[in-house]
């Protein structure tokens, strides 16, 4: 999509600070973290939301998740502990319309999240 802002870093048109890549999915820090550590996990290929896992194949969604605790450890959370965002829509609190997993470490996580 052109005016995707995650489509643009996924493709390199906007630079970002990665932390991992593949054919399928970039990572990379948020640029308004809410805690000291803050990657999301971008699908290269344009996806609006959640609601629309159901229409790909399994591997995407399976493939994110393997990949969550990997970066966990890499990103040296995997022991003190992390937490996984997915936001989906307006009211959930999606502000960019591609989606992303938050994963958030490095301070203790409040619950409920708001």
């Amino acid at each position: 999509m052109d005016d995707c802002v995650f489509c643009k870093i996924a493709s390199g048109k906007i630079p970002a600070k990665k932390v991992y890549e593949d054919g399928l999915l970039v990572a990379f820090h948020d640029i308004l973290p809410k805690a000291p550590v803050h990657v999301l996990v971008v699908p290269k290929i344009h996806i609006t939301s959640a609601n629309e896992l159901h229409n790909l194949d399994d591997s995407l969604a399976s493939h994110i998740l393997k990949l969550l605790p990997k970066l966990a450890e890499m990103l040296e959370v995997s022991d003190s502990g992390y937490r996984v965002v997915v936001n989906c829509g307006e009211n959930g609190g999606q502000s960019v319309d591609h989606l992303h997993f938050h994963l958030l470490g490095g301070r203790a996580m409040m619950w409920p999240p708001g």
